[in-house]
This record gives C-alpha cells, structure tokens and sequence, in this order.
C-alpha cells in the first residue's frame, strides 16, 4: 500500500489532495510505445451487472469461500501482507501479527497474536524466523514504542523475530534502515547459511530525520541463520544513479528508492517496482544487485507498486497501485488501463534481457464508487504450462486471471465483498490474496482471514504442487519452470 509522508506518521489511512489529483488527471488510453492494449474479454466469466450490496458476496461458480476468521483486538488494525510455513500462516496487521493453523483450511484456528504496532507490518519467514518491516518513525524500537514525527525519527526498519515456540515468538533483534522498511523482501544465500533482506522504502525529506534526499538505493541486510542478533546492513546499493523518473507532481510518482522487490532466486533474477520505474535485476552476486533494464510508463502508471515473475522467467506482471489503495479506480471514469497490471514479456539473455510492454489487465467489473479498488497483491497459482495469477484488489475483491497469451489476458474466476459502506468512500478489502497448498488464503484489511477454494479445469495441477514455506516476494520454482 502506498502511503503518504504526516507530521505523525506514514501510515495510510485517507486519500490525500496529491492522490485525488491522481484520479482527476485526464485518461489517456495509449499504453507505452506502440504496443496494443488487452482488456480482459467480457463474457470470460459471467459478471453480474449490478454491484452487490454492503458485504454481499458475488462469485463466479469456481471460486468459493470455505472459511473466515474475524480480526480480534488489540489485533484489530488494518491487516498486511501473509507468508506460510508448513501448517501456518502469518498475518501482519499494523498493530503486529497473528500466527494461524491453518492444517484444516476449511477450519483456521489462532495460534498465537503478537502486539508490535508499527506499520506496515510486512511480514516473512525463514526457517525459525519471522521478519516484521516497521515503516513509522517510532520512539525506539520495541514493540511498545510509540509514534513519533518524521523530525524525531528513534527508529524504523526491520524486526526479527524467533518462531521456533509459534505459540510464543520472541522478538530477538532490531536493524535500522534508512527511510524504515514500507517491504522487504528475503533473499536465500547460496551457501543456506545466510539469508539477505532487501529493504525497499522511500519517501525522503530534508526534514526527515535519517530519511533524507536523495534516497535512490535499498538497504540489504545480512542475517546468519544461526546467529540471527549478528543481522547487519552490509550494503546500501544505488539503483538509480541518475535519480530515476523525476515524476508529475499529482499524476505519477517520482522515483526515490522501490516500493517492492520480486526475487527469483533460481534464476539469479529480481524485478524491483520502484515508483516511478520498473526495473530488471540479475541478483548473482546476492549484495550487489545489478539493473539491467529499465521501463517506464508514463501515460497509464501512476505508482509501480509490485512484481510477479511467470514460472519460465520469461515474464513479468508490475501493478500499478493509482490512489494509494485509498481511492476508487474500478470504473468507467479511470478506464482499463490505469490502476491496472501490465504484462511485460522478457526477451534476451543475460545483460541484454529486455522488459517489453505487451497488455494491461484489470477486473472487468465496475465498483462503487464507495469501494477503494485497484490492482494489489497476488502471486502465481502454480499450474503446468499455463501463466495463471491469484491477485486481490482491495474492495474489488479477488481475480484469478490467465496471463499464458501475453497480449490477451483474460479473468478466469473472480470472488468479491460488496460495499463496506453504500454512502461514503470506506478504506478495507482484501491486501493479499496467495496461493497456497491447494487454497487461497486472503487477508482483508478490515474483515480478517479469509479462505477460499478454487475449483477450475484450467488450475487443478496446482493441487499436486505443496511449498514447505513460502513468501511470495520470494518466488520459488515448480516443476517446468
């Protein structure tokens, strides 16, 4: 979720002036160069063509909800990002985290809840360690700190935590990062014995305290598995050296660092979702990550906000989150192609892989213009020989959608909430919404864990694949990738 700079904080919680003037700039329909434009075919899946009311629940016939567990306080913040290890989730909220068991899917049941407010709780794990991004100037960094304004920064960055009791994790170890940690993304060491965290953050300011201009680079954090408290910033690359895109003040982001990075560690590969730039990286040489291409869109993207690879590492799908996640994109006004995916196909071999535009997709069905819905978190659904992604949308709810043509892609399934609210634009929806073992869990900012089955011709080799842990910015490969 993008988030704009406040005396008290970074957390986002309403649209501002800069992003509303996002939603009033001029829809211009021509994608970057002179590739063609792909929208979702209508007839693809029935869509009804009245939006469901407050909190009704529409689906296509494919995609069911089996289960739901409601948020609990002091656990009762907007909810983040999900990772899973074997018979567990781990769902960030911006008051901490809640570990589930999830061994009965159609029955998820609490493990244990972990208060640690600093938003946004972004959330991985490693073997026994969870990691937890802090992205609000905090008075120090325990987990009973509190807020502070940007110009008294203690401390912000990347917690770690010791899950090996999961209905007792103990937090162990704190790493400052500059501008804090908004993602992170962890990165598997080729020896086993280390795991790196690439810290993506932005949003500088010369009045920042330990945030300030420029602020062109991530932080890579090192962390020996078996002496984790040894965890240490060891590198701080420069992605871009020629300070990035310069940005449209009220229409389209600048560049000051990344808001997400997707790692492919098989395949030596990352794709960064920086702002304003999209770029390619090879991670051989896991503390110096290296750009080997570069795209923009200047006509439709606003923010490049996340990344998914396809299985092959042919492919690359950025979103492009317009409105921050606060602001209703999902309809005639903005059109198809903002607020969208755009699929880019990766041509060549080694420093010479080229990112080259070839679709956008988003839902096909109009929201409200109460509900918050643009393109959000999603990761592959791991079927043999097609490209096929599980994504959310906020209060746009869940898509699954068929990416296999590059030039023609397509929903398949798609399962959403109605309305929080039928008279005034309300912030929830779903943040995350992964694969995993045979089921699709989502976490929704506002309505808690929800657990879906998807049932479709098209996807039932998924069920044959089973991850032991899986982070999604952490993409692993399945059997043909």
């Amino acid at each position: 979720m993008f988030r704009f700079p406040s005396p008290r904080s970074r957390r986002l919680t309403t649209v501002s002036l800069a992003t509303a003037g996002l939603l009033l700039a001029s829809t211009v329909a021509a994608p970057p160069g002179s590739a063609g434009v792909a929208t979702a075919p209508s007839g693809t899946v029935e869509t009804a063509n009245t939006i469901p009311g407050v909190d009704e629940i529409r689906s296509s016939p494919t995609l069911k909800q089996v289960a739901n567990l409601p948020k609990v306080a002091p656990l009762d913040a907007t909810n983040s990002d999900l990772a899973f290890q074997g018979r567990y989730a781990f769902a960030g909220n911006y008051n901490g985290f809640v570990v589930y068991d999830i061994s009965k899917p159609t029955a998820p049941t609490v493990v244990s809840r972990v208060l640690c407010p600093g938003s946004q709780n972004d959330i991985s794990v490693h073997g026994d360690l969870l990691f937890l991004s802090t992205d609000s100037p905090r008075s120090d960094d325990s987990c009973a700190s509190t807020g502070v304004p940007s110009t008294e920064t203690r401390w912000e960055g990347i917690k770690i935590f010791d899950i090996r009791d999961k209905a007792n994790p103990r937090y162990i170890k704190s790493v400052q990062t500059a501008c804090g940690s908004h993602t992170h993304t962890l990165v598997p060491g080729k020896n086993h014995k280390t795991v790196y965290v690439y810290v993506s953050s932005y949003g500088p300011s010369d009045t920042y305290v330990g945030c300030p201009r420029p602020h062109d680079s991530i932080s890579i954090i090192k962390v020996p598995v078996k002496s984790p408290t040894d965890a240490a910033v060891v590198a701080v690359p420069n992605l871009f050296p020629d300070g990035g895109f310069e940005g449209v003040p009220g229409q389209k982001s600048a560049t000051s660092g990344c808001h997400d990075i997707t790692v492919y560690p098989s395949k030596n590969l990352a794709a960064g979702a920086c702002m304003g730039d999209g770029i390619l990286m090879d991670i051989s040489n896991r503390e110096a990550p290296r750009v080997i291409n570069r795209v923009r869109d200047t006509v439709n993207f606003a923010f490049w906000h996340s990344a998914t690879f396809n299985n092959a590492g042919t492919k690359v799908v950025f979103t492009d989150e317009l409105g921050g996640g606060g602001a209703a994109t999902c309809n005639e006004t903005v059109g198809p192609n903002r607020g969208a995916d755009a699929v880019y196909d990766i041509l060549g071999r080694g420093d010479n892989r080229t990112m080259v535009f070839r679709s956008y997709f988003k839902i096909p069905r109009p929201n409200a213009d109460t509900e918050n819905c643009v393109a959000h978190n999603g990761s592959l659904v791991p079927v043999f020989g097609r490209d096929i992604m599980v994504q959310a949308w906020y209060q746009g709810g869940i898509s699954v959608w068929d990416f296999t043509d590059s030039a023609n892609p397509r929903e398949i399934a798609y399962w959403e909430r109605g309305p929080l609210n039928a008279e005034r634009l309300t912030g929830g929806g779903t943040w995350s919404a992964y694969w995993y073992n045979g089921y699709i869990y989502s976490n929704d900012m506002v309505k808690g864990l929800d657990v879906l089955k998807l049932s479709d011709w098209r996807t039932w080799t998924a069920n044959l694949i089973r991850y032991r842990e899986l982070n999604v910015q952490t993409q692993p490969s399945y059997l043909g990738g």
